[in-house]
């Protein structure tokens, strides 16, 4: 197995700790005590990538749920979810509910599958994860079903909570579903920002920097993390830019930290 996934398997986080591996764009596993959970990891290799899968996909073992936001490539890999639906066969998969055939097709046992909408949760142990609805670049629910495409995730378990926005503009009513959860320990947001040239070629977009960083001024988290700015070279933006405005506008009021491949970054619960 992998070094570095042997690494994670044998980090511990004791009750009122979580600890978050960046694994690039907006990838992150989270320990929250026994628990592992991947989110939004894209692990196909791929030539238009500026870097490689910190972990190959083969090597990732032991997960108790994986996570995808949305069902863009590098969200959804759905390469990838074949490999881990078999190499960790009591993994639940949690996903928007509008993907369900897609991920059945790659393998996942339907008791193993989780599709969630706006406002639903689904408890795993002693985790919670709840799902809120995510506008990328618009909120787009079917007019059928009324089901939402994309979703940001809130894991909330061993004592802390943490905030993966996936892709998503802030919308009208968000900072109200979020802040009823009050303060989050750790969120992880999209600065890649949108433009014309993104929209013409059929990339759709996600919050500024600056808007990253008001939502997180907004929110007060105990750490705020910039993400989506590194995997493409067309669909990048600059994180120093994020922590910059970050500590210019709010200062101490709220830190943040720009992350590196799978350096772990160990959040501590206020109390």
């Amino acid at each position: 197995m992998n070094s570095t996934m042997l690494s994670v398997l044998n980090t511990p986080a004791p009750y009122g700790t979580a600890v978050l591996w960046w694994l690039g764009q907006m990838g992150l596993m989270v320990r929250l005590g026994d628990s592992l959970f991947c989110l939004d990891y894209y692990a196909s290799p791929d030539p238009a990538r500026q870097t490689p899968p910190p972990i190959p996909r083969e090597d990732v073992r032991n997960v108790t749920c994986f996570l995808g936001s949305h069902n863009h490539l590098d969200h959804m890999d759905h390469e990838s979810w074949r490999v881990f639906a078999r190499n960790c066969p009591a993994a639940r998969f949690v996903f928007p509910s509008p993907h369900l055939r897609q991920v059945l097709e790659d393998g996942v046992s339907p008791e193993n599958c989780c599709g969630l909408d706006d406002g639903k949760q689904v408890r795993l142990g002693d985790v919670t994860i709840h799902a809120l609805a995510a506008a990328h670049e618009f909120l787009d629910p079917d007019p059928e079903t009324h089901q939402y495409p994309c979703l940001q995730y809130i894991l909330e378990g061993n004592g802390v909570r943490i905030y993966h926005a996936g892709d998503t503009l802030r919308y009208e009513g968000m900072i109200g579903k979020l802040a009823a959860f009050g303060q989050m320990d750790a969120v992880l947001l999209p600065i890649n920002g949108r433009d014309s040239a993104r929209y013409r070629r059929g990339c759709i977009g996600n919050m500024t920097f600056q808007e990253a960083v008001d939502l997180a001024g907004e929110l007060r988290p105990r750490l705020a993390i910039p993400g989506h700015w590194d995997m493409f070279r067309d669909n990048s933006a600059d994180p120093h830019a994020f922590a910059e405005y970050m500590d210019a506008k709010y200062g101490d009021l709220v830190p943040c930290r720009i992350p590196q491949l799978m350096n772990p970054i160990v959040i501590h619960a206020g109390h």
